[in-house]
């Protein structure tokens, strides 16, 4: 089994790391964030994530796994080397890639002949050639050394990424023509291929796709563009059938059924959220610009993403009149269930509009229990659900946690003031929500 070093701890690398010990290769995990490495260290993982801490420990324990923040002792010794560093955006869509420079220039020193650098990182097209100069200037004799780069995107979706790991669609990697770097990293992942690991599924064969580096390095962004796609999509044919008197639900279920479309992500309420779909459009819309083209249909898909935000408030406005002083409810901070991710969340941008509107506002997550993203913005964290309706005008279930499907709606009647709930989701049953006195109103319907 493969020697492997993992540069940076955060949701990509971390689970990288502990999914490819549990594969038998011997992992590091490289941060320079040495509080971080030693929280890895001791089996405590920084963030929520279903499965993670389980699998954490059991590679600590087996002795495969191990953390660091000196790239020396990470890099010596290995034989792949994944880059998993942010590559968060600026107001332009431009990717910082600052990250990316100071792993790179970290770990190229102490690189030994033959080491294969894969970027699992999302970065713009022509960044692995970036990424090989840079180690040529900081190798000591480039003449001797000989070593290779290969492009990996990652497609782990939190909540889930463990899962997501252990059993992809595909495997995408670019590298140079000669192959050589990416037959080392197809035969770093040939247990998942061959789904022969503890819990692996017969005859499950994920597919293994192999393109130049280029290529590699733009399906991370071209896969998340067309998903964020679909949802406005759906969002846009939900606002129309709102305004004909149709129903969405029934709409975009029908032409979910074409086989040529599919029913995934072709789901209307409030919007996407979370780290990626914005930043990687946003940097397909800058990338596009670098070359003279607008991508007319990049911008509608944010443009339509945030207006789903402002119909939030539309809504309200039209069943309570006005928001001021009105207690408003929200349901879910994470931007979906299963984390505690507050990147790009709908609830923290609802909340600041209801604030902004001279609304109080209320708030409960069952994993979000802090939010500095709101520290100048007077909301209550709820003790649960219950509590943070108390007295409420009205909820909004802003993330489709399960939990909130399953409320006892006349309790949560006895609680509030008002009756409306805003089901920016689609997860409350209407006719058990109307038998307990409640309002349910929703988007496309």
């Amino acid at each position: 089994m493969s020697r492997v070093t993992v540069v940076g701890t955060g949701y990509v690398g971390t689970v990288t790391a502990v999914c490819l010990a549990f594969l038998d290769h011997d992992v590091v995990g490289l941060d320079i964030n040495r509080i971080r490495a030693e929280q890895l260290a001791a089996g405590q993982v920084p963030f929520h994530e279903p499965g993670l801490p389980e699998r954490l420990r059991q590679g600590l324990e087996s002795g495969r796994l191990s953390f660091t923040w000196d790239p020396a002792t990470a890099a010596g010794s290995a034989d792949v080397i994944f880059l998993c560093v942010g590559t968060p955006t600026d107001g332009s869509g431009i990717p910082d890639m600052s990250q990316v420079e100071a792993a790179v220039r970290a770990i190229a020193p102490h690189m030994k002949p033959g080491a294969v650098v894969v970027s699992k990182s999302t970065v713009p097209a022509g960044s692995g050639n970036w990424v090989r100069t840079m180690i040529e200037e900081a190798l000591p004799d480039t003449d001797g050394i000989e070593f290779h780069v290969v492009s990996n995107p990652e497609f782990l979706r939190e909540g889930s990424a463990v899962e997501d790991f252990l059993y992809p669609d595909r495997i995408v990697l670019g590298g140079e023509s000669s192959g050589q770097g990416t037959q080392v990293v197809a035969d770093l992942y040939c247990r998942l291929l061959r789904q022969d690991f503890a819990g692996g599924r017969p005859g499950y064969q994920p597919q293994l796709i192999r393109t130049d580096l280029p290529s590699a390095e733009m399906v991370k962004y071209a896969a998340n563009a067309f998903l964020a796609t679909k949802i406005s999509f759906a969002n846009e044919i939900a606002n129309i059938c709102e305004l004909v008197g149709a129903d969405a639900r029934q709409v975009l279920s029908a032409i979910g059924a074409d086989s040529r479309i599919g029913p995934q992500f072709l789901r209307h309420g409030i919007g996407w959220g979370g780290s990626c779909f914005r930043k990687d459009v946003a940097a397909l819309i800058a990338t596009g610009l670098d070359y003279g083209y607008g991508s007319p249909i990049l911008r509608a898909i944010i443009e339509v993403n945030q207006g789903q935000r402002v119909l939030v408030l539309r809504k309200l406005q039209a069943a309570l009149k006005t928001l001021k002083g009105r207690r408003i409810a929200v349901f879910g901070l994470a931007f979906k269930p299963d984390t505690d991710d507050l990147r790009d969340a709908p609830s923290i941008e609802i909340i600041r509009k209801l604030y902004a509107a001279g609304a109080v506002v209320s708030a409960y997550d069952p994993i979000v229990k802090e939010v500095p993203e709101l520290d100048d913005v007077p909301v209550r964290i709820g003790a649960d659900a219950y509590d943070a309706a108390n007295r409420a005008d009205a909820v909004v279930i802003a993330t489709e946690w399960p939990h909130f499907a399953a409320l006892d709606l006349r309790k949560l009647r006895e609680k509030m003031k008002g009756c409306l709930i805003l089901d920016g989701r689609g997860i409350v049953a209407e006719d058990v929500a109307a038998e307990a006195g409640l309002i349910v109103r929703g988007f496309g319907w």
